[in-house]
């Protein structure tokens, strides 16, 4: 029996890859529709998804919105920051030959 088998080749392994097709906005669609399924009822794990999907999407998504907070931020900084320099010049012209002075005559 043995000898029967030298005559037989073992057949090569064959790699089957079946293809899938995968559709993200379909996926993301069905998920938009549970969580709004989810919002739409009236009971507290609702509302907290309601709130955290709010919550999510305006951080994620409304880019333009921060991007307008950070620079109204960056505008307010930059005028505190001139106004205080405008103020400790004056303060500066004003005051510093005074207090020079005082100096000069406390010293003596």
């Amino acid at each position: 029996m043995a000898f029967l088998k030298f005559n037989k080749m073992p057949k090569n392994q064959q790699f089957e890859y079946k293809t899938r097709y995968w559709d993200p906005r379909k996926e993301e669609l069905e998920e938009r529709l549970k969580r709004i399924e989810k919002m739409q009822e009236s009971d507290h794990e609702a509302i907290k998804t309601r709130i955290s999907s709010g919550l999510r999407s305006r951080s994620y998504s409304n880019n333009s919105y921060r991007r307008q907070q950070v620079i109204r931020s960056n505008a307010i900084l930059f005028g505190v920051v001139v106004g205080l320099l405008i103020l400790s010049f004056l303060l500066l012209t004003n005051y510093l030959p005074r207090l020079a002075k005082f100096l000069e005559t406390g010293a003596n």
